[in-house]
């Protein structure tokens, strides 16, 4: 499992890479520092080109460059990533910032709590929900496969068909 971390403090960083690893060493985080860095990544862009898609990205709100509503933003409307759950980890309780980061889209809102021990705790629930129980997409389809799908006129006998209109 690949995760995304998008986060610009080194402390919380370090945390979570710490928390992610106790719990599952098989994950793979990801870190950008700011929201350009997290598009880049997400986008294959530049270094990034190798990047994998990740299947769950985990998002702060206040961080320099691009902030993380304008990176959520984005990745709602991109066609190629808005199937990956995004959840916003931050420290803001503030009613505004839920209410926005729900309005775009947000899988989920969790507050960064300020003792060791629950960080901790909240990433192995992170960790159990997530990347264990609930069903993930793997990736959204491309155009192309799409176009490929079998047409559901094909599917459905002759005779039920509706007439043409000629």
């Amino acid at each position: 499992m690949d995760i995304l971390l998008v986060e610009d403090s080194p402390g919380d960083i370090r945390l979570t890479l710490e928390a992610f690893r106790d719990a599952d060493p098989a994950i793979h985080v990801h870190v950008s520092k700011d929201g350009t860095e997290a598009m880049a990544f997400l986008r294959k862009d530049g270094m990034h080109v190798r990047a994998p898609r990740p299947d769950l990205i985990l998002l702060d709100l206040n961080m320099p460059k691009m902030d993380g509503r304008e990176v959520l933003a984005k990745i709602k409307v991109d066609e190629n990533l808005k199937l990956i759950p995004t959840v916003i980890l931050t420290t803001s309780a503030a009613e505004a910032d839920i209410m926005q980061s729900y309005e775009l889209q947000a899988n989920c809102y969790l507050q960064k709590p300020v003792e060791l021990q629950a960080f901790d705790d909240m990433v192995k629930s992170i960790d159990d929900f997530w990347l264990r129980k609930a069903s993930l997409p793997q990736r959204a389809p491309t155009r192309r496969e799409t176009h490929r799908a079998p047409s559901v006129m094909k599917a459905i006998p002759a005779q039920r068909r509706a007439p043409s209109a000629v």
